[in-house]
């Protein structure tokens, strides 16, 4: 072979080893993506700090921005209105509903702010209607039903702020249901749970498993008259956690139709030592702090960071994670719920901005265009349109 030969084609090969990650990085903006677990708002009410502007993950803790979701192409997702669980009494009440309240107010108000930029949606369809538009969207939910107190009339409040997903429950029991990390008091769901599932189904909202026991998840699936969803889980295969759900129950969500969304976190052991906690302190907090504080407050916990991880983690096992679930329960049944911004984030993929490699990976195991867009949105809107269907 002449030298002329042997340039040419070390010229295509390497035309082509550069074609390869542009080609993904096309697929994955023509893809509907979203994300069903975004905790993202405890950032909105920061001072002297834009939702709108772009932040880096060295100096600024969030990892979602309108900024970074238009470089990672994240069409969209669920912004949480989550509440700490704390007393069952109505003193704990009163101040979890003036609490969820105010963050959905919160939500409403930071979304106004960019009108040209991302809007609120509330119905399955408003998600491509809006991406064809040129705009981001925003659905809500709601991590943990604590602030509805014993009044499920609460609920049809919070459907109509814009609220189209929902758990009951978060780290510590409730009123309405035993949590995964925490010892059983009903086993499963009380009483006033099983009207809880009752009233999520009137309204049209989707049940959102993640952070409920065992127990509570089967019979949450058996009264449902529309599909589950795990809104950021994955499988004890992976990492035996009780935030986890075993390869059985995994099917068995397939089965009745729903969706586990799959997540960074619960990996691998939390590194949730004295110090991290009092700094998941203040980050709850975030929204008080002044920027002198906040930036103090990003610095300690990047050096943290490099001592002790809070996921000694990286991308590699969240694509193991990744592809055990789609091995168990298929394509039609997996989407992504990666709980950035509350806790979320491993090695090579501290945020957003590394979602095309996830594209790019599944498409270079077989996964084709179809599978995707499933994976990456249609599953999510299907239990969406169900929900729809099913509302009284």
């Amino acid at each position: 072979m002449n030298r002329f030969v042997i340039a040419a084609t070390a010229s295509l090969l390497l035309a082509g080893c550069a074609s390869a990650p542009k080609q993904a990085d096309d697929l994955h903006r023509r893809l509907l993506t979203l994300d069903t677990h975004l905790d993202t708002p405890m950032h909105f009410g920061r001072a002297g700090w834009s939702f709108g502007d772009r932040h880096d993950y060295a100096t600024d803790l969030i990892q979602v921005d309108l900024a970074r979701m238009d470089a990672g192409d994240l069409d969209g997702g669920f912004f949480v209105i989550y509440t700490a669980p704390g007393p069952l009494d109505a003193a704990g009440y009163a101040k979890a509903l003036a609490f969820a309240r105010e963050r959905a107010d919160l939500i409403h108000a930071t979304v106004a702010k960019f009108p040209g930029r991302i809007a609120l949606a509330t119905r399955a369809d408003d998600a491509a209607r809006l991406d064809a538009a040129g705009r981001r969207f925003a659905y809500l939910s709601m991590e943990n039903s604590y602030p509805l107190g014993e009044d499920l009339g609460l609920l049809r409040e919070f459907y109509q702020r814009g609220v189209r997903m929902a758990g009951p429950v978060h780290t510590k029991s409730n009123q309405f249901a035993d949590s995964s990390t925490d010892k059983p008091q009903w086993h499963g769901l009380s009483p006033l749970g099983r009207e809880w599932v009752a009233q999520m189904n009137r309204l049209g909202m989707v049940i959102d498993a993640s952070h409920a026991s065992d127990e509570a998840f089967d019979q949450m699936l058996a009264l449902s008259r529309t599909p589950l969803i795990l809104s950021h889980s994955g499988s004890r295969t992976i990492w035996d956690h009780p935030r986890n759900l075993d390869d059985a129950r995994l099917r068995k969500l397939a089965a009745a139709g729903g969706v586990v969304s799959v997540t960074t976190v619960y990996l691998t052991t939390m590194n949730l030592s004295p110090e991290r906690e009092a700094l998941f302190d203040k980050l709850e907090h975030i929204g008080a702090a002044t920027p002198a504080e906040q930036a103090k407050l990003t610095a300690d916990t990047r050096a943290l960071d490099k001592t002790r991880p809070l996921w000694d983690q990286d991308f590699e096992g969240f694509m193991k994670s990744l592809l055990h679930l789609i091995e168990v329960v298929g394509v039609d049944h997996v989407a992504f719920g990666g709980d950035w911004d509350g806790g979320g984030g491993l090695r090579d993929m501290e945020d957003i901005g590394a979602l095309p490699k996830v594209t790019a990976r599944l498409r270079a195991a077989g996964y084709s265009e179809a599978d995707l867009e499933k994976l990456w949105s249609g599953n999510v809107l299907r239990l969406l349109r169900a929900a729809e269907a099913a509302r009284q």
